[in-house]
């Protein structure tokens, strides 16, 4: 039997936290709030996945609030698995997030059953990293190639001059692991 989750929800607006705890809290499920990236980075060790917003100061849509604090976050826990929201996204602060480590990006407001999925995504990661899975040189190529096809929509192209390959060496690589 899975173990509940432990998750933690930053955001600075308590209506946002009260809407976030409901969607995920579920039968031995515990949901922490912060109110600020400060407040987060005390409370997320031990958390099994972070809910992170993007922008905490009054008119703030850039989301370089929260892509600094998923920053801090994950230099204190590496494992920990973050999952990005915000009201103001576009698809350029999406990728931007996931180049920069987070797990998953969700758009305010959300479907509950949808977030909570990415949430149990998430805590599943980072139990695997936390668990300090082995992973082998074709495991991490393999996933670095669908990350970098998944960041570009499926353009091959755009996915191997983000890699630093030609097309041919992508494609190379797409048919030695069955993409």
């Amino acid at each position: 039997m899975e173990r509940a989750h432990s998750f933690l929800v930053v955001d600075d607006d308590l209506d946002v936290l009260k809407a976030a705890a409901v969607a995920l809290g579920g039968a031995g499920v515990r949901v922490e709030t912060a109110v600020s990236p400060d407040e987060a980075a005390a409370k997320a060790p031990g958390a099994d996945a972070v809910l992170l917003d993007m922008n905490f100061a009054a008119g703030a849509r850039s989301g370089a609030e929260g892509l600094d604090a998923l920053a801090r976050l994950q230099a204190a826990e590496p494992a920990l698995s973050v999952v990005l929201m915000t009201t103001y996204g576009g698809v350029a602060l999406a990728v931007e997030a996931l180049k920069r480590g987070a797990v998953d990006f969700v758009l305010k407001p959300w479907r509950n059953e949808a977030l909570a999925e990415a949430m149990d995504a998430a805590a599943r990661l980072t139990a695997q990293r936390r668990a300090g899975a082995a992973l082998n040189l074709d495991d991490l190529e393999r996933r670095t190639v669908l990350r970098a096809l998944a960041i570009h929509d499926g353009n091959v192209s755009r996915a191997a001059a983000a890699l630093g390959l030609t097309r041919p060496a992508l494609y190379r690589r797409m048919e030695r692991h069955g993409l």
